[in-house]
C-alpha cells in the first residue's frame, strides 16, 4: 500500500454536498508530493495514473475509493492533472477548447480579481478538462483542482459545485499573482507546487509534471485569448 492514497468521500443523503473524506495520506501542500525527477537523456516522466472507483451503497451513500467494489456497481474514474503529465501526447496546441461552459461565473469571477477570462478558462482546462467531479490522487478536486487547504482558506463547502470552485480557485489565482509580483509564470508554478518550492528554487521548480504545466497553461491561455470577443 506504499504512496498509495486511499479515500472515501460521503454523499449526505440529504443536501446532496460532500461532506467528509477520509485520507490515509495527506498533504497540506502540492509541494509536499511532488518530488524532483532527474531524467536520463530523451527520457520522460509519467506519473503512475490513479484509479478512482465510483459506487452507491445500499443506503445510497456515493463512495470514492482506490480499491474496486467486489459486491457493488462502479464507475471507474481514471483520473489526475489533465496538462501535468510530461510524456501526455495532447497536442496542446491544437486540442479542442472549451469556450462555452460555465461562461457566467467564469466573468463574473474574472472582473471581481481583476483575472483574464482566458487565464481562468486555461488553468481550468489544464487542471480537469472542465470536469466539475475531477478529483486526484493528492486530494485535489474540481475544475480547479482545489487542495484542501485552498478550500478551507475560502470556506468552500463543495469543491464539486462549479461556481464556489472557480471562484476560489480564481482568487487563490490572484493571490499567488500578488505575492509573485504579478509573474503569471510564477504564480502558475506556485499553483501547481505550491509557492513554497518556488520560493525554495527561485523560480519554476525542478519537477517535471510543474515544468510541464506552466509551459501549457501560457499556450491555452494564449489560445482562449484568441476566442474572446473584446
Amino acid at each position: 500500500m506504499t504512496h498509495r492514497i486511499k479515500f472515501i468521500l460521503l454523499l449526505a443523503a440529504s443536501g446532496g454536498c460532500y461532506q467528509h473524506a477520509v485520507f490515509a495520506a495527506t498533504s497540506t501542500d502540492r509541494e509536499k508530493s511532488t518530488v524532483p525527477v532527474t531524467l536520463s537523456a530523451g527520457a520522460t516522466a509519467k506519473p503512475p495514473q490513479v484509479k478512482v472507483y465510483k459506487s452507491i451503497s445500499a443506503t445510497g451513500v456515493v463512495q470514492f475509493s482506490d480499491q474496486r467494489p467486489l459486491a457493488a456497481p462502479y464507475e471507474l474514474l481514471s483520473y489526475d492533472c489533465f496538462a501535468c503529465a510530461p510524456a501526455s501526447k495532447v497536442n496542446w496546441q491544437t486540442t479542442p477548447l472549451f469556450t462555452e461552459q460555465f461562461t457566467q461565473i467564469i466573468n463574473t469571477v474574472a472582473h471581481e480579481q481583476q483575472l483574464d477570462k482566458a487565464l481562468i478558462r486555461a488553468v481550468i482546462h489544464a487542471e480537469s478538462a472542465f470536469n466539475p467531479q475531477a478529483i486526484s490522487a493528492k486530494g485535489a478536486a474540481g475544475l480547479m483542482q482545489l487542495m484542501p487547504t485552498t478550500m478551507q482558506l475560502f470556506a468552500v463547502e463543495n469543491a464539486h459545485e462549479p461556481e464556489q470552485n472557480i471562484r476560489a480557485g480564481s482568487q487563490y489565482l490572484a493571490k499567488l499573482l500578488t505575492d509573485f509580483n504579478g509573474n503569471l509564470t510564477l504564480a502558475l508554478a506556485a499553483y501547481n507546487a505550491g509557492p513554497t518550492a518556488v520560493r525554495r528554487y527561485n523560480g519554476i521548480p525542478p519537477f517535471p509534471e510543474t515544468q510541464a504545466y506552466v509551459e501549457r497553461v501560457h499556450i491555452l491561455k494564449a489560445r482562449y485569448a484568441q476566442t474572446q470577443t473584446p
